[in-house]
This record gives C-alpha cells, structure tokens and sequence, in this order.
C-alpha cells in the first residue's frame, strides 16, 4: 500500500536581503532552525535584527504587561558575542531577557517551563562543526519553525521595531535543573558507567548531575570549548565515540554515554564496546515505557529500522513514523499525546514523566534506570533485535534548491511505477528484502540517503534499486559502499538471541 502526506518543500529563495548596511544570506534560515557561519552568514547586525523581529512576534502574541524570553548558548567560541547581539535586538522589541548562560539546550527548554516565560532562544551550532552556530527558537513552549522561521527573514528586514526598551538579567537555574533530572534517578544494581561530554555544553552540569546518581562514574572531555578539541561534535557518528569505546572496554563499564555539541542527542556505547544505533536505543526505552503505558503511540523518525517498528507492535504498543527533525516531531507528540519518540540521530523525546522535549541527559538517566534493573547487560539486548543490516545515513552533496526539486523527480517516478512508499519526509520505498529512504537535509545542501536488508547481499539490491531511482535526476551515489563482506562502511549486523529479551 503507498501512504503520501504532502511534504512542505523548504528553500531559502527569497529570504535573503539587506538588514541595515549588512546583507542577509536566506541560507541561513532553515526549517526548525537558523544556521550559519559565525562572523560570515551570522554577524552582529543581522543576529540583533532576527531578535528584534523574533521579540516583536512574541510581544504581539502575548498581552501580557512584559514580555519574558529566556535565552541560553552552548561553549562555541562565537556563542557570547552572538548571545550580545541577540540579546539587543530582543530587548529593543520592548521584552525582558532571562540569561540562563552556558548550558545545553534541554536546560533552556527546562527554564523556559521553571521561569514561565513566553519564549526561548538557544544561542546553539547543535552537532555542526566549531565555525558553525545558529538560534533555536521555541514559543509557549512550542517548537518555532517552518513558516514561522520565514516570517523572522521578512520582519528582519524591516526597521526597528520602536518600543520601550527591555531588560536582561541572569537567572542561574542549572542547580534546578539537575534537581529535576535526579528526581526520576531509581537506585537499583549500582553501575560503572562512562561518560563522554565531547567538550560539549553537557559539560557544564555533567559532574553535578552524577554526582547525585548512583553507582560509579568516569567523565571524558568533560571541560567545555567550542573548538572540540578531542572529537567530533556529533555523537551520531560512530568515529566519534572511539575513546568512549576504548575507555568502556578497559575499565570494564556497563555503558557508554555520549553527548553532541548542546546535548539534546544522546549516543550510547554498550558493555562491549559497540555503539548503539539511536533507533535500537529507542526499543529499549519504549520497552520500559509500554510496560507502565500499555498500548500507547511511539514515534520513531522516516530513517528508524524496520525492526524498530515492528518490536514496538510486539511490546504491545503503536508505532507510528513520523518526519526527522525536533520540530515535527514535538508538534507530532503534542498532537496525539504520545508519551515517547526518538530519531535515529540520538534525540530523544520523554512526554511520560518529563515535558516532551529532547533531552540528552535526561534520556541518560532513564537508560541507567533499565540496565540498573536489568540482570543482562546492553549488549545482550542489542544482540536479542531481530538481524538487520543497513548503511550508515548516507550523505550526497546537492545544491539547496536542486535537493527538493530532486526528491519530487523521484518520487513522480516511484507514483508512476507504483511503488510501496511512505512519502511523509522524501520517500522511504520498501522493496523486495529491505527497504530504502531518500530526503532532502533540513540543514544543509545534500539529499540523505539509507538502505536496511536482512543481509548483505540483499543490502546491495536495495542499495541498487535506490541507484536506478535517482540515476536519471543526476544523482551519482557514492563508490566507496561495499558488500558482502561484513566491511566497515556498513552499520554492525544484529544477530538474534530470542531468549535474551527484556
């Protein structure tokens, strides 16, 4: 059966411009998000005038006498000066700052929920390399995307906004918020556990959060600096989490615990050493959620495995596949009132016991809960996952606006063969064996691309019914893909231990 929803196409045509005597480059301003390159795409005076149009906009839609935004930023070098520019233009459209400082992201979202404000601003480059850094926007608590980023590039052009001027102040809620992690910490069989902030803002409340959780506890690169001295920011990538690897195997942990740049992602490592793919982690946790919610809804990202859908059904619950990205998937959670989600990426989503943002380390707390409780450790449970083999998220250089026209090729095509596809982000094409995914990147110019099988060699059929797809719009896949030989470029293999289930 072929299920379509109409997929927003998202470009950047248009939304560029002259903010004062400084151009605008609409790259920047992208579906859940803005991004770009600090001091080239991101200067002072375009980053004070995307606060004032954001402070106007939340000004408008509250009546309230004053008007309260939080702000925060990760340990980008770039991050204080971006924060000052922000902050100015937030405050000239008449609203009053709360600077929560240095933290993760999640930490800006909690104070946005302690300190009843109206709104958030992450001063954040998220997992993009240290020269990189954006805003992420939230209102009432709300993802603040699509359209509505769209808008901020039209009222950002536009003159200051002539209101009574705000104020900022700090407001020091990292204490509250490790609090607030602990409270749903269950002691149970004590355990070694590493952790690897990568330099990340995570660092900056990781000692405090462990130190008030049981067991016994080894941080890597804990000191915050944006320049990521020691390793990628990016915990989804496996590369990246080789010294949490090496560090779990020789002191013998029962797990390894990874953060990106601003610790919304989590990445696990498990007692052998291996890492776990974010939508085998999301099995788990929603094991444990089914067993207090039986029968309810979980959501899982377009690229999650075929195997993560199908135990979700086995435990007894609803799976359901959304589009990747934070704000989809919020939206989506808030929508149906679904108590967990998760992408493949790392994030993942509590609503059951928590606010329903994506959360690092509060995901971390609730994984140490299950294995603490667990006689068997994770690798057990990864290893008891019916098999499957699939690439790593593949990405393919396009440009901004020809990656959109691309996806709509293909999938005209896939419609006039009849092909089994979910079209809900790109198209995600189930074939003989396995199945495969094309999208177009919310935050940069590339398609993304994933194939599973049960087995190598029906991953290289997948891999070349996606090739004869996207062929005649252009598109060359990349050679450097092997086959059939268990190679290092393909996801580890699942074997299956039926016996070892939760």
């Amino acid at each position: 059966m072929r299920k379509s929803l109409n997929t927003v196409v998202w470009g950047s045509a248009g939304l560029g411009g002259q903010v004062g005597n400084e151009a605008m480059d609409g790259s920047i301003f992208r579906a859940y998000d803005i991004r770009g390159i600090a001091g080239i795409t991101l200067t002072h005076g375009v980053v004070r005038a995307i606060g004032n149009a954001f402070g106007a906009v939340v000004r408008e839609g509250t009546d309230k006498r004053r008007t309260k935004i939080a702000v925060g930023r990760d340990g980008r070098h770039s991050s204080p000066w971006i924060e000052s520019s922000l902050v100015d233009g937030l405050t000239r459209a008449g609203v009053d700052v709360f600077l929560i400082g240095l933290g993760p992201t999640p930490m800006l979202y909690f104070a946005e929920n302690h300190l009843g404000c109206d709104a958030a601003v992450m001063v954040t480059g998220s997992h993009g390399p240290p020269n990189c850094n954006g805003l992420k926007f939230t209102l009432g608590c709300a993802p603040f995307s699509g359209e509505r980023i769209r808008e901020l590039a039209t009222l950002a052009r536009s003159a200051f906004q002539k209101q009574t001027r705000g104020q900022s102040r700090t407001a020091d809620v990292s204490g509250a918020y490790v609090s607030r992690l602990l409270a749903d910490s269950v002691s149970g069989r004590h355990l070694d556990v590493v952790w690897d902030a990568g330099n990340g803002a995570a660092g900056s409340v990781l000692h405090d959060l462990v130190a008030g959780l049981p067991g016994r506890h080894m941080i890597l690169f804990g000191e915050v600096d944006g320049a990521f001295p020691h390793r990628g920011p990016d915990s989804a990538v496996a590369e990246n989490l080789g010294a949490l690897a090496a560090s779990v195997i020789e002191h013998g942990a029962d797990v390894g615990i990874a953060f990106d740049g601003d610790g919304d992602r989590i990445g696990v490592v498990d007692d052998e050493g291996k890492p776990v793919a974010g939508d085998e982690l999301l099995a788990l946790l929603a094991a444990d959620v089914l067993c207090a919610r039986p029968g309810a809804t979980v959501i899982a990202d377009v690229k999650a495995s075929r195997v993560l859908f199908d135990e979700i059904a086995r435990l007894g619950g609803m799976p359901l596949m959304w589009r990747t990205g934070h704000a989809p998937i919020k939206e989506k959670m808030m929508e149906i009132g679904c108590p967990l989600a998760g992408e493949v990426s790392g994030h993942m989503y509590f609503a059951d016991r928590y606010y329903g943002f994506d959360d690092g380390l509060y995901a971390a707390v609730r994984l140490l809960n299950i294995l603490s409780a667990r006689r068997a450790g994770l690798a057990s449970f990864r290893k008891s996952l019916p098999r499957a083999v699939n690439t790593p998220e593949v990405r393919i250089a396009c440009d901004d606006g020809r990656k959109w026209v691309v996806v709509e090729e293909v999938r005209a095509r896939l419609t006039a063969r009849g092909a089994d596809m979910v079209a809900i982000d790109g198209v995600r094409v189930s074939v003989a064996g396995g199945w495969w995914l094309l999208r177009a990147s919310n935050t940069g110019p590339a398609l993304v691309a994933r194939c599973e099988a049960v087995d190598e060699i029906g991953l290289e059929r997948v891999w070349r019914d996606l090739a004869v797809a996207v062929t005649p719009s252009g598109v060359e896949l990349p050679a450097d893909l092997e086959f059939g030989r268990g190679v290092a470029q393909l996801q580890p293999e699942i074997g299956r231990e039926p016996d070892s289930r939760p």
